[in-house]
């Protein structure tokens, strides 16, 4: 036990450090199309990380937002993002590690200069968690939202600029769906298992690359690896080890089951996240057992990791 509370101290200690280095360098040197890291860490704030959440630069604007996890809301500001630039939101999943700064993101609509329409995507009601339109009606809806003051996000008023569009994803469906189709952006959707959790993957395809990111999935849809073929950028969480137990097994994917879907998918490039304080401490083993299978570049992020669509070395941790 003692051992393990070295170990962990040592860990806690490089991300503090690697923590104060990220102030003095946050932002993408290149944002023609360019996926970047806002969130690397988990649910558990012993990663000292932020919470998913991705943002894709396009032609150097920030124009779509995958998941808005803690922590993603000082990141997205640390990054150069600009709500107004936004096109698109994609949300996941709705566990709170990937959506709990949305509302402090979206207050920004009360700040903009002029009107602006996002499209906020996100899965279908099952289980215990809502759908899109569910969940936003439970942040923002004007008899019962929990923030009703925000009630203006709907229709651009009340002093907000901002107007949202919102989507419900079939989670359920064999075949991709289409989310978004604008300005040289096509950004598709798939239900993956994540346990019992309605969770959905997005593929963002354009004229220079194909960009697919995974949230946590157990890994057992094949449908997932036609959907993400011919991807220049693949991003696969990495929460557990490989001996975890069957109830996070249900959950995620192990280290193996990540090499053996991206031997299948064959990105260019495969980019790590969704660490935790025991994964980032299994960190080389667990990049040692995808090595096992998949024999492509293999990047394990930190938070503000910025990775360029063809750029042979994005000069990122690997």
């Amino acid at each position: 036990m003692k051992s393990f509370l070295g170990k962990a101290l040592i860990v806690s200690s490089a991300m503090v450090f690697a923590a104060n280095a990220l102030a003095t360098g946050t932002q993408c040197e290149r944002k023609d199309y360019t996926l970047q890291l806002l969130g690397s860490g988990g649910p558990i704030s012993d990663d000292q990380r932020a919470s998913s959440g991705e943002v894709i630069w396009w032609k150097g604007k920030s124009r779509i937002l995958i998941d808005a996890g803690s922590g993603t809301f000082l990141r997205f500001g640390q990054s150069g993002a600009r709500l107004e630039d936004l096109s698109l939101i994609a949300l996941t999943h709705f566990h709170t590690d990937h959506v709990d700064d949305l509302p402090a993101l979206l207050k920004g609509g009360f700040f903009l200069s002029q009107p602006k329409e996002v499209l906020v995507s996100g899965p279908q009601s099952g289980g215990a968690f809502p759908s899109m339109t569910q969940y936003f009606a439970d942040m923002f809806g004007k008899e019962h939202g929990a923030y009703a003051y925000l009630d203006g996000l709907y229709r651009a008023e009340d002093g907000i600029q901002l107007k949202t569009n919102l989507k419900d994803l079939d989670y359920h469906s064999k075949t991709p769906q289409l989310v978004y189709d604008q300005d040289g952006l096509k950004v598709t959707a798939l239900g993956i298992p994540h346990g019992d959790v309605p969770c959905v993957a997005y593929r963002i395809d354009t004229a220079e690359g194909t960009i697919v990111i995974s949230a946590d999935q157990n890994g057992s849809n094949e449908a997932f690896i036609d959907f993400a073929k011919g991807a220049d950028i693949l991003v696969m969480p990495a929460a557990i080890d490989e001996n975890a137990d069957e109830g996070s097994r249900f959950m995620h994917a192990t280290p193996s089951v990540v090499g053996k879907i991206a031997a299948k998918i064959q990105p260019k490039k495969l980019v790590l996240n969704h660490f935790m304080g025991k994964s980032l401490m299994l960190k080389d083993e667990t990049v040692k057992i995808i090595k096992q299978y998949y024999k492509g570049e293999i990047y394990t992020s930190r938070d503000l990791s910025c990775f360029p669509v063809n750029i042979p070395d994005s000069g990122e941790e690997k």
